[in-house]
Formats: C-alpha cells, sequence, structure tokens
C-alpha cells in the first residue's frame, strides 16, 4: 500500500512541475496520464493487489489522484485556448481593407467600336444589325456582284459545304440591303458586325474582323455631303491634326467611289509596317450608292440618292492604341487585354 502510495505522490509532483505549451504538449499530457493506456487506468489495475482492509483507503487516494491530473488537464487545455485566441486576434487588424475584386476590362475592340457608334450617333445614325450566315443575294447579288462578276474574286468567301447559296458574310453591307428593302426612307444608319474572309492571317489582316458600314438615302444626297460627314468622324476619332486624304478606287456597289487614308500614328508618317513605309494608312471605302443598287431593293434612283462607307474596326483600333500586329487583338493574352481599362 506504501508503495502505490508513494507512487502516485511521485505522479502528482511530476504532473505539478509539468508546464504544458501548446496543442502537442497537452495531448502527450493526456495520453499519459488520463488516456486508456494512461498512469491512472494502470494504478486502477493495481487495486487487485491491494488488501481488502485497504481498498477504500487506497481507492481515495487514486480517486484524488485522477481528479488532481483531470484538473491540471482543464487549466491546461483553457490557457492554450486562450492564448490561441490571444495570438489569433493580434494578427488581425480589422481595420485594414478587404482585399479588391478582380474586375475585368473591355476588349478594345470594343472599346473603339463603341466610340465610333458614339460619334455617328451625334450626328443622327441609328444602329442596325443583321445575321452573320447570309445567302449569296444579300452578300453578293442584290450589291451588283452577279454571278459571273469578277469583284467576286476581290473577296475570299467562307461558303457553308451543304449549301453553296449560304455563306458567312464578307461584310456588314449585306444589312445595308436588308434596311433597304424594308422601303422606309430616309435611312441613316450604321452596321457594326463582325465578318469572315478567307484570308492569310498576318500582322496586318485576319480571316475574322469588324466592321462598322454607313449608309445614308434621301433626296439629293450628294458626294459633297460624305466628305463632310467622314471628315467630321476622323476629326472626332483621332483629333484635330488628323491628316486626311481622299483617292479614287473601285465598288461594284457605290459610283463614284474612293478610298479614304490618314496619317499613321503609329510612326507619325514616318513610315512603318501598319502604313507600308508610306506614312499613311487606308481606314475606309466609301462613295455614291450604285443606282442598280438602289433599284435592286425596290428604291427610285431618279428620286433618292445616297452614300455609304465601311471600315475595319480592327485596323483602326491598331491606330488609335499604337498597336502593330494585330494577331494581339485575338490571342486573348491577358498581358495585352489588361491594360486597357476604360469604360467607354
Amino acid at each position: 500500500m506504501q508503495e502505490l502510495a508513494d507512487k502516485i505522490q511521485s505522479f502528482k509532483k511530476e504532473i505539478q512541475e509539468t508546464i504544458v505549451q501548446g496543442q502537442e504538449q497537452l495531448e502527450q499530457f493526456r495520453i499519459r496520464f488520463l488516456g486508456t493506456k494512461g498512469i491512472i487506468k494502470q494504478m486502477m489495475g493495481e487495486m487487485k493487489s491491494v488488501p481488502n482492509e485497504m481498498k477504500k483507503d487506497f481507492g481515495a487516494l487514486l480517486n484524488e489522484f485522477k481528479q488532481f491530473a483531470e484538473l491540471k488537464y482543464e487549466e491546461a487545455k483553457s490557457a492554450n485556448s486562450e492564448k490561441s485566441q490571444v495570438n489569433s486576434e493580434s494578427t488581425i487588424d480589422y481595420s485594414l481593407p478587404g482585399y479588391p475584386s478582380v474586375t475585368g476590362s473591355r476588349h478594345p475592340i470594343q472599346l473603339t467600336m463603341n466610340k465610333m457608334i458614339s460619334i455617328f450617333e451625334k450626328i443622327g445614325f441609328t444602329v442596325a444589325e443583321g445575321p452573320e450566315i447570309e445567302d449569296d443575294w444579300h452578300n453578293f447579288t442584290a450589291l451588283n456582284l452577279p454571278e459571273d462578276h469578277p469583284a467576286r474574286d476581290m473577296q475570299d468567301t467562307f461558303y457553308i459545304s451543304k449549301n453553296p447559296d449560304w455563306l458567312l458574310r464578307t461584310h456588314t453591307s449585306s444589312i445595308q440591303v436588308r434596311v433597304m428593302q424594308e422601303g422606309k426612307l430616309p435611312i441613316r444608319q450604321i452596321f457594326p458586325g463582325r465578318v469572315y474572309r478567307n484570308e492569310t492571317i498576318s500582322s496586318r489582316s485576319h480571316c475574322v474582323f469588324h466592321q462598322i458600314e454607313g449608309l445614308y438615302i434621301d433626296e439629293k444626297v450628294s458626294f459633297a455631303d460624305l466628305k463632310q460627314t467622314l471628315y467630321y468622324f476622323v476629326k472626332e476619332l483621332f483629333g484635330e491634326n488628323v491628316k486626311v486624304r481622299f483617292r479614287p478606287s473601285y465598288f461594284p456597289f457605290t459610283e463614284p467611289s474612293a478610298e479614304m487614308d490618314v496619317s499613321c500614328f503609329i510612326c507619325n508618317s514616318k513610315g512603318c509596317n501598319v502604313c507600308k513605309q508610306t506614312g499613311w494608312v487606308e481606314i475606309l471605302g466609301c462613295g455614291m450608292v450604285h443606282p442598280q443598287v438602289l433599284k435592286n431593293c425596290g428604291i427610285d434612283p431618279e428620286k433618292y440618292t445616297g452614300f455609304a462607307w465601311g471600315m475595319g474596326v480592327e485596323r483602326t483600333t491598331m491606330m488609335m492604341h499604337g498597336i502593330k500586329d494585330i494577331r494581339l487583338l485575338s490571342e486573348n493574352d491577358m498581358r495585352f487585354l489588361s491594360q486597357f481599362k476604360s469604360v467607354i
């Protein structure tokens, strides 16, 4: 009995001198003294060797030891919990701002298109849209390009294989045809959208790109009206210092026809791969609507005249932002796209 009492006293002294810090030491203490194979369980196993007349006294001593160990464990557990909470609270500054959400940015092509649309809207043009899959009539024939017309060779077309009469539109002029066929005159509209041409992809051209075309039809519309409209547009888009020139050209759906060039901003007219070392960049084609096109769409060319133009959005975007390779606009490189944060 005395030997067991001395053991218990020795373990109590060990418990008193033990400093429990951290969850790992706390768990080790529990296992050593209170676990299913711990010291208290072992001491209870010694009851069988204690004489019957002494079992009551040894049981009381052992129960006191158990309560002592449990109290030490609870105190250590509480102390570690409070310390952990203090440490946790001390590492968090609730006055600091939260982590900002990563916001996206509009694509540079959309930014340019939005700006171009807003300029034309200021002078009374409205927006019209149409299908990207078109039939031959709206894309070619109605625009004065019959089946055997050599001008069709100017546009490499993606045809729908199951039905060669259907194709991916090569320009948004097909929307012009649909609007003219409605017969609601006068017409003052622009036609933004994506178009497709089977072209070799390079730094200057792509097989998928965007256009904005415009159409104005009314009585007594002249080429002078066309020039003043486009002068206003480029001044608003590129600034008052932009230089502009018109060159005679040919398009089967306009007569007379012209191409409009602006001074190259990328190289300051010194010559680069975008302007082909000329210092000028062609940004649009334009002209007076061909009388045959008006007839094809049910409009009397003796009473009405009109002008039309078409321009690529990608090339204009390159000019505005100093981009030297059109492929950057379609590669989805976030390092490139994240530069454009405007919300125009």
